[in-house]
């Protein structure tokens, strides 16, 4: 799929006013979910040809990487397991929602990553494609106003990368319940949302290098 294929997704995506993510930061308070002997070593953020959704908020992209990278660490340096594993993510494209028209239904915030994960002992990499993900705003304002209205740009992008990163530790723990990356160690089949992630292709595998 091309990249112009990738951003009439995001553009309907946005435009989508019912879909919205649950909040990514809410369980930060609680016990890590378990994963083996999971340790986090490289957090490498990267957007080298990041699309966003025209009309939406702007965001700097040295800023957007920064963000995400440390929505990572706040989530996964809660791991203190024998072994390391590395991130690489791909900032592939976003929307920060603007403001909109309430009655109309407002547009969504919107962010699309890929993650690859590897093994450092084994000099591995674990995902043989990024694995992509699609995540979007949590609407605490309401379904029918947009964040656009109440939040500024930093904040959406903030809750975005917090949901992002979420949705990767769910990903981790099923493929760790499933194939025992992380020495094998499974997690409690209750402490992940198996909802699966939405899909969506980009043309260039930037986080696998």
């Amino acid at each position: 799929m091309g990249r112009i294929t990738m951003m009439r997704k995001l553009v309907a995506l946005a435009a989508v006013g019912f879909l919205a993510a649950c909040n990514g930061a809410s369980d930060l308070g609680k016990a890590a979910v378990p994963l083996g002997d999971f340790n986090l070593g490289h957090n490498i953020v990267v957007a080298p040809k990041v699309q966003k959704v025209p009309l939406c908020r702007e965001m700097e992209t040295d800023l957007m990487t920064k963000m995400l990278q440390e929505a990572v660490a706040e989530r996964f340096d809660r791991y203190d397991g024998d072994r390391l594993y590395h991130f690489g993510v791909s900032i592939e494209g976003y929307c920060l929602a603007p403001p909109g028209i309430p009655v109309v239904a407002a547009p969504k915030s919107v962010m699309i990553i890929r993650v690859t994960v590897w093994d450092d002992a084994k000099n591995k990499k674990l995902t043989p494609k990024a694995h992509q993900i699609t995540v979007f705003e949590s609407l605490d304002q309401g379904p029918l106003v947009g964040s656009g209205y109440t939040k500024t740009a930093e904040e959406q992008l903030k809750n975005l990368s917090q949901n992002a990163v979420k949705q990767i530790e769910n990903f981790l723990v099923r493929e760790n319940r499933e194939k025992g990356w992380f020495n094998g160690t499974p997690a409690e089949p209750k402490a992940v949302e198996d909802k699966p992630d939405e899909p969506v292709v980009a043309e260039e595998d930037a986080a696998e290098e």
